[in-house]
């Protein structure tokens, strides 16, 4: 398995290499979460592990961003954090915090430990689902549109064009969304359902500017109502 490793301390960055090692994961290593949120395409990964000095205000608008790209389990790891900072960046998506000074062989089963925990949703048993044409293999993890090739998509894709099939007719709002597909509440999370909808409907829809099978709802939510 493949983890990105974002530290600016570079002694701090060679003992983290170590964990990871010891957890079995290879790496790749960046100075900073900002040089990896303005990549295009952003780096694969299995695990995210953030290490660095932050301020928190900045730290959550990022890690907000990096949940639009990305549901990799994330470990962030902290100087010492007030409990209402903690459970603003565990809402913003981090699935681990881990505050300095930290234990090699702690962080080691605890890098196992979230791996396990985290090992992504077998879709196998889901129902293949087809639908005015659109059809949506869970085992595959791909869509088919029109007779057309098939097409790959991101679990995240996959996740919101699930729900949204299962729930063909209802409205349902960004907030409602985030949590079927990211898993967290997410209250005021327009914008990261908004950039995922724009990635889904460039796979799925004939004519992106104007949807035939997921419309949007201004001011409410998103609606799979498609054209027959």
């Amino acid at each position: 398995m493949q983890a990105l490793l974002i530290a600016c301390d570079q002694d701090e960055s060679a003992i983290l290499s170590v964990v990871l090692q010891r957890a079995g994961l290879t790496h790749e290593r960046a100075n900073s979460l900002e040089a990896v949120l303005e990549a295009h395409p952003p780096k694969p990964a299995d695990m995210l592990i953030i290490a660095g000095t932050t301020p928190v205000a900045e730290l959550h608008a990022q890690i907000r961003r990096l949940r639009a790209q990305t549901e990799a389990p994330l470990l962030l790891i902290t100087e010492k954090l007030a409990e209402d900072d903690q459970v603003l960046l565990l809402k913003a998506g981090v699935d681990l915090l881990v505050e300095r000074p930290f234990s090699a062989r702690l962080l080691i089963a605890q890098t196992q430990a979230l791996l396990r925990r985290t090992a992504g949703v077998h879709f196998f048993s889901l129902p293949t689902l087809t639908i005015a044409g659109l059809t949506l293999n869970p085992a595959t993890r791909t869509v088919q549109v029109l007779g057309g090739e098939e097409q790959r998509l991101t679990q995240l894709e996959f996740r919101l064009l699930y729900t949204l099939m299962v729930h063909r007719g209802q409205i349902l709002p960004a907030e409602v969304l985030v949590e079927h597909v990211w898993g967290y509440a997410g209250e005021g999370d327009r914008n990261l359902v908004r950039g995922l909808m724009s990635r889904l409907r460039a796979k799925i829809e004939p004519q992106p500017k104007t949807p035939r099978y997921v419309v949007t709802i201004p001011g409410v939510g998103y609606q799979f109502t498609p054209l027959e």
